[in-house]
């Protein structure tokens, strides 16, 4: 396994975290009041945007995952269209899954769903940047053993992390300790950012970790 790619994976995730830090910053020098807590769905906003426009450009400037394929105009735009279908219908999906384990249904309507965009631009947009709009090829990445690269590993080990991250962060929210991060959906999308960011941080150190005993065919 080769140690530049390593490094490059490493570069990557480390830009991908210093945006969400600067997100968090930022915009307080241009929005009046702006906080993460205080003007939480502007953060989300702010974050999720930041995040997908990062990992497209990534995408475009490491190509991770490359076609020897020549692609025609027409199957990139259909592609585009599919991806851009498969985001919007993972965002529906994780809002009724967050729904079923809890959530209002009908109050914070808007509060839940950008929370699943959150989440979804975590996990889902990382696999169609990296595998596109391919679900054999999603399944066969979260599978055991089913990674073909140090990316692949990456997207699961970031996935992973980010879902938990937002589990662990629905505990404290029945709790009686009235504090303002308890308001939904606050802790859970904090959560699940941190939990991203830890995959980020623990991904290439795993894979640098683990490289002797790593060795991706491919299928």
């Amino acid at each position: 396994m080769r140690e530049a790619e390593i490094r490059r994976l490493l570069a990557a995730n480390l830009l991908c975290a210093l945006v969400i830090v600067l997100a968090a910053v930022t915009p307080a020098f241009f929005l009046d009041g702006f906080s993460v807590l205080g003007t939480h769905l502007t953060w989300l906003c702010v974050c999720s945007v930041c995040v997908a426009t990062l990992n497209i450009i990534l995408h475009l400037v490491l190509k991770p995952n490359q076609s020897l394929k020549r692609r025609s105009f027409a199957h990139k735009i259909s592609r585009f269209l599919k991806c851009c279908i498969y985001f919007f219908m993972s965002c529906i999906l994780f809002h009724a899954i967050i729904v079923l384990y809890g959530a209002p249904l009908i109050e914070s309507v808007t509060e839940t769903f950008l929370f699943a965009v959150l989440l979804s631009t975590f996990t889902t947009l990382q696999c169609l940047c990296l595998l596109g709009p391919n679900i054999q090829a999603w399944i066969r990445v979260f599978s055991k053993n089913g990674a073909m690269s140090i990316w692949e590993s990456s997207l699961q080990i970031t996935s992973v992390c980010s879902i938990l991250g937002a589990w662990f962060g629905a505990f404290p929210i029945p709790l009686d300790w009235d504090r303002p991060w308890q308001v939904w959906p606050i802790s859970c999308s904090l959560g699940a950012t941190f939990g991203y960011m830890a995959g980020l941080i623990i991904a290439p150190l795993w894979i640098h970790w683990n490289r002797k005993q790593l060795t991706y065919k491919s299928r």
